[in-house]
């Protein structure tokens, strides 16, 4: 009995069947359902946390509560998820609605409420269960293209309820409202010599070419090496009803038979989202952005989608025996593509050298480093990278270079600059910067530091200019009794907007704030409004303390 124990917890390919309630839960749009991204696709710094789903190009739909539960989170927010609501149900899961245009009903009587009295666009609130109940089908919200979408959808996630890990929707019966009989596309196949090995006469990777088979699977051109080799492949899936092109959801590659590597994206923490950055060749996508899915681990990375043999997937080409490498990739309905590789040992002479390094410096990735010249250092704690490799590092022209973006981080380095050369009163004035994008920085006397996740090229930044507000339709002086609405645009030259706070008659009044538009919208309420005059303020601040206030006055008549 303990040695079965043991060699299942040291099996690397079993992955735990959980058995989710596939009839809980209808679906939280009345139209078809259509993906423009599903669960696990691959995206900047993190993988997709549920499904996008379409909204005809338009915004207002109705959103649906998939099942009865009640609202235990809402987030508004001017990034991310934007106007978010999160409804926990009795069945252990919580189901999440993202880029909402607003809340409906007793929600969002909630949430204005919370708006005035934290006086703030920017909330989160956490519920008690007898707050907010909803039911099954109830609308809670209209569907919309707020926070960081880059069109109207729907962004749709179930997470358990304990852990917070998101889970794949499809498990909960979703994948009966979606047809799809088509296999997922290969589009490109890679080769990767590993410690000075060298592969089809290349110290470099390569790709490696691929012909279609009479039966739809592909066979790939002989790879020849001499040492430790790693493949990776451009994948994506299309199912019969979006055409978007979505991430896969299982990839397996077996040598010789045996399976040395494997991922399924079942379900996943937050925390591991960044592991992205491990799991593709991060160089080859900020080169081009394609994003090729490595199929080995150079050195180990704690990702739980992956499961892998005791050499990472990492093959070593062994003297006259050749191999058989073959890689399945399939969807959630089972359809699937391959590509098989021969594998021979071959000793011919390099053509093509590996890349020269050219950095002076080496670092470790799991032991802290620290860089110091002239005025400024960097400091990066253990784990702050994935793999070892040669950096670049200099101070010069009053920046510093901290090598460059094709070298993913994981977790936040430190930045730090003694400059004397600013007068005290501009020193609150001064932020480290990347270009002129804002670090959060802190000041010490004439000490600043920051924290940081890209590589590059730093410096201090002085922003003493104050952020630009425009009205977008002047009303000064004019009578507008019939607006619903009044809209303005603020942006600021460099360190970014901070905050914002509007006043209507000397009464804070709420202002949405909406990223990607720069603008900043109120709805009139008749609560702030007064018989014919009415004076209106909003107060910018920029992320250094520069203000601008724009002051207008306006009439109105009010409603008989």
């Amino acid at each position: 009995m303990k040695f079965s124990l043991l060699a299942l917890f040291f099996c690397p390919f079993i992955f735990a069947q959980t058995q989710y309630p596939k009839n809980d839960f209808r679906a939280p749009l009345d139209i078809p359902m259509q993906l423009s991204g599903n669960f696990g696709e691959l995206r900047p710094n993190h993988f997709h946390a549920g499904f996008d789903l379409k909204t005809n190009q338009r915004e207002g739909l109705s959103v649906h509560a998939i099942a009865d539960g009640y609202v235990s989170r809402i987030k508004i927010s001017t990034f991310g998820n934007g106007k978010c609501i999160y409804i926990t149900h009795s069945n252990g899961y919580t189901s999440v609605y993202g880029h909402l245009q607003t809340p409906v009903g007793e929600i969002l009587d909630y949430v204005k409420k919370t708006h005035y009295k934290e006086k703030a666009y920017e909330i989160e609130m956490f519920l008690k269960p007898n707050e907010l109940p909803v039911t099954k089908g109830q609308i809670i919200g209209l569907s919309g293209n707020t926070g960081s979408s880059e069109g109207p959808h729907l962004h749709f996630e179930i997470r358990d309820s304990k852990t917070e890990f998101v889970i794949n929707p499809m498990f909960f019966g979703f994948d009966k409202d979606i047809k799809d009989t088509k296999k997922p596309t290969l589009s490109g196949l890679y080769v990767y010599p590993l410690d000075n090995a060298t592969v089809n006469q290349s110290k470099q990777p390569l790709l490696v070419n691929m012909t279609l088979q009479k039966d739809g699977t592909y066979l790939a051109g002989k790879v020849k090496t001499n040492g430790k080799i790693g493949f990776g492949i451009n994948a994506v899936d299309t199912d019969d009803v979006s055409h978007n092109k979505n991430g896969v959801f299982n990839v397996s590659s077996f040598l010789n038979g045996n399976q040395n590597y494997n991922y399924q994206f079942n379900t996943y923490s937050f925390d591991e989202m960044r592991y992205i950055n491990a799991f593709i060749d991060y160089s080859r996508y900020k080169k081009t952005s394609q994003r090729v899915q490595k199929l080995f681990m150079k050195t180990p990375f704690a990702l739980s989608i992956v499961k892998t043999d005791s050499e990472r997937g990492i093959i070593s080409a062994q003297p006259n025996l050749a191999s058989t490498y073959r890689i399945e990739v399939s969807d959630f309905y089972g359809n699937q593509n391959s590509i098989t590789v021969p594998i021979e040992y071959d000793t011919a002479t390099p053509l093509v050298q590996a890349e020269p390094v050219t950095s002076k410096f080496f670092i470790k990735y799991n032991k802290d480093s620290n860089f110091e010249k002239d005025n400024m250092s960097v400091f990066f704690p253990a784990g702050t990278f994935y793999e070892d490799f040669n950096m670049n590092f200099d101070v010069k022209n009053n920046r510093i270079y901290i090598h460059d973006d094709t070298v993913p981080v994981h977790s936040n380095f430190t930045i730090t600059i003694k400059d004397s050369t600013y007068p005290e009163s501009l020193r609150d004035k001064l932020y480290i910067g990347k270009g002129t994008s804002y670090n959060g920085t802190i000041r010490k006397g004439d000490t600043f530091t920051a924290k940081a996740k890209i590589l590059g090229q730093y410096g201090l930044v002085l922003d003493t200019i104050a952020p630009v507000i425009k009205i977008t339709k002047p009303v000064e002086g004019k009578w507008i009794s019939d607006q619903k609405k009044i809209d303005f645009t603020t942006s600021d030259a460099a360190s970014g907007i901070k905050s914002y706070n509007g006043y209507l008659n000397g009464k804070w009044v709420l202002f949405e704030y909406e990223n990607k538009a720069r603008r900043i919208t109120h709805t009139f309420d008749n609560e702030f409004l007064l018989e014919g005059e009415n004076d209106l303020k909003i107060e910018v601040i920029d992320n250094v303390g520069n203000s601008a206030i724009f002051e207008t006055r306006f009439f109105r008549s009010q409603p008989k």
